[in-house]
């Protein structure tokens, strides 16, 4: 049988002082947005399933140390914490920028101030979240779980562009031409076998498999370094290659499609870069810092 034992000292910790912050500020946001049901259409709902996704799950991180039932959980605890502040904070950042750029500039004067606000404090939750990962990041020459590192936190980046990579796809626009479909492809591989990674981890089964770990995810970086240096070459090659921004107020279906490509490509480019600090971050973990 499982004993709770309170741990009130993880609530006055800087860790547990952020985790609550984390909670008000994500809390406040999506009740200021809910009051005139602020929160129409792809993005609100985007907006609003962020807020409320980080506030249930640091309410769950916060009690589960409270009563100290985290280390009887099958998983790491520390890795799955700090992959999750990570991952908040890429998403509360997105919603502080989409939400915003949406609503406010077409809102209502006699509610504009309860959208304003609901942008402040998802901007302050934002920090939090920042601050969050700032502390719970492995220090150099720290012994600790994997996902706490640079490399680690990266692989969270990796994903999560991935996935907003993935919103901005449409199945029309890639079947055009092989060299788009070769970098969906790509993006489709690098993203589940980041997936894998980070689920192995998390799961404690990331150093009991019969391979040389380390090894292979430098051979991975460096396979994904590749696969994506082809990407950012073929996609904006086949996609705006004769196809110059159409006007949107005459073809603005196309506009749309035009941006998301000019999106995709960017986003593209944020992966290759992370990929490339990945592999150089790694190889000096495993090659330079630690002794032959």
């Amino acid at each position: 049988m499982l004993a709770l034992k309170f741990n009130g000292r993880s609530l006055i910790s800087p860790l547990g002082i952020v985790r609550l912050l984390e909670i008000f500020f994500s809390c406040t946001a999506f009740s200021l947005a809910a009051t005139y049901k602020d929160y129409g259409g792809n993005y609100g709902s985007w907006s609003m399933f962020t807020w409320c996704f980080c506030f249930i799950v640091s309410v769950f991180v916060v009690i589960m140390e409270l009563i100290s039932l985290d280390a009887a959980l099958p998983v790491s605890w520390q890795d799955f914490t700090s992959a999750f502040s990570m991952l908040a904070t890429l998403m509360i950042f997105t919603t502080s920028v989409v939400y915003p750029a949406t609503f406010i500039p077409s809102c209502q004067r006699y509610h504009c101030g309860y959208q304003i606000g609901a942008t402040i404090m998802s901007c302050l939750c934002f920090i939090a979240y920042a601050v969050e990962v700032g502390l719970t990041r492995a220090k150099a020459g720290e012994l600790s779980n994997f996902l706490t590192t640079i490399p680690g936190l990266l692989k969270v980046f990796e994903a999560y562009v991935a996935c907003l990579i993935f919103s901005l796809l449409g199945i029309s626009d890639y079947k055009k031409f092989p060299g788009l479909e070769w970098c969906v492809a790509v993006y489709c591989i690098c993203f589940i076998l980041t997936m894998v990674i980070i689920i192995l981890t998390i799961g404690r089964c990331l150093g009991s498999l019969p391979i040389p770990v380390e090894k292979t995810l430098i051979a991975y970086n460096i396979l994904a370094v590749l696969m994506y240096l082809t990407v950012v070459v073929v996609w904006p090659l086949y996609s705006f290659r004769d196809n110059p921004r159409p006007r949107c107020n005459i073809s603005p279906g196309r506009c749309v499609v035009w941006d998301n490509d000019l999106g995709i490509t960017f986003l593209s480019f944020f992966n290759l870069i992370a990929y490339i600090v990945d592999f150089a971050y790694s190889y000096k973990m495993v090659f330079v810092t630690t002794p032959a």
